[in-house]
């Protein structure tokens, strides 16, 4: 209530999981908890919490396996969580559970990224701190940076950045700018977009049979993205980037969901990928059946533990090559 006893105005309203008020307060309904870094009981995987950026406290979640080789180096994923760049945290019971089941079955070391949220933080921020993140993690290259987990143990000749949905957006963007500005000592050696958050002005496949689902899409991306020059932005629409064969991967895993909205999208970045001359290979699998994040709210479906063996296939593949 404000003082004169009238009720906020809600500006955007996102049921059952964000509400933002006129007066700028937002209201996050969902993604909010804290799950503490242990031992995992059931897959013998370890976290912790370590701060990447002092300037702003963002913080990152790593995870080692049972380590049965003390001297083996392994592969190191990078994961970015999704939310549509205004919710969510590494640290939630979601993704906590999902990296915990993802670094047993890979036999990898995994940092889980935080970075700050919109509205409050529109982007670009949320790329800025992932790539501070990236930036973080090269630091180690030479077996002398401030985290001994990825000093010892994290290949920087086999790195692998993830994400869905947001985080598949933000994944895709952090490869554009290793292409650009590269980070020494690290070698990226591929990059998986699971449901990736992605749009344009024009409708396509069955986009334009859900009039509802593209004006909240595109709300959405507003409100994260203020200063978008539009929907064609290459931030959204990464097939409107003249610059797009300057992605930094030899190897691309592209996940859909078949009763996605954001189904479409995937196959359309597939496709364009494909033809943009960016030289790598593209991979693409689609979940019969499934929706939207799947896999996390519901990890131990047939569907979801399918597409768990193809992602861990990727990265074996790409690291006994």
């Amino acid at each position: 209530m404000d003082p004169a006893g009238m009720e906020e105005e809600v500006v955007f309203d996102l049921p059952p999981v964000l509400r933002v008020y006129r007066e700028g307060r937002v209201e996050r309904l969902f993604g909010t908890d804290f799950i503490p870094t242990s031992v995992d009981p059931k897959t013998s995987v370890e976290s912790k919490d370590v701060v990447f950026s002092p300037g702003t406290g963002l913080s990152a979640r790593l995870y080692v396996p049972k380590l049965l080789n003390q001297n083996q180096k392994l592969p190191l994923l990078v994961y970015f969580h999704g939310g549509g760049f205004c919710l969510m945290s590494p640290f939630c019971a979601i993704y906590h559970n999902y990296l915990n089941t993802l670094v047993h079955e890979a036999n990898i070391v995994a940092v889980s990224v935080d970075y700050r949220k919109a509205p409050e933080h529109p982007l670009p921020t949320a790329y800025d701190d992932s790539w501070a993140a990236l930036k973080w993690v090269a630091s180690h290259v030479n077996g002398d940076g401030p985290e001994d987990w990825l000093n010892f143990l994290a290949d920087f000749d086999k790195v692998y950045l993830a994400g869905e949905s947001a985080g598949a957006n933000i994944t895709h963007h952090m490869g554009l700018r290793y292409g650009k500005q590269k980070l020494q000592g690290l070698k990226l050696a591929g990059i998986i977009l699971i449901h990736s958050y992605f749009g344009g002005s024009e409708p396509i496949g069955a986009e334009a049979d859900n009039l509802e689902k593209i004006e909240l899409t595109q709300k959405l991306w507003r409100l994260a993205c203020p200063g978008t020059t539009g929907l064609d932005d290459p931030l959204f629409n990464p097939a409107a980037d003249p610059n797009w064969a300057s992605l930094e991967a030899t190897r691309v895993l592209v996940g859909v969901a078949e009763k996605d909205f954001y189904r479409d999208r995937g196959w359309y970045y597939f496709e364009k990928l494909k033809e943009s001359g960016w030289g790598g290979v593209v991979e693409i699998v689609e979940s019969k059946g499934e929706d939207h994040g799947f896999h996390l709210f519901n990890p131990t479906c047939e569907k979801a533990l399918d597409l768990l063996k193809q992602i861990v296939s990727f990265i074996n593949v790409q690291y006994k090559s």
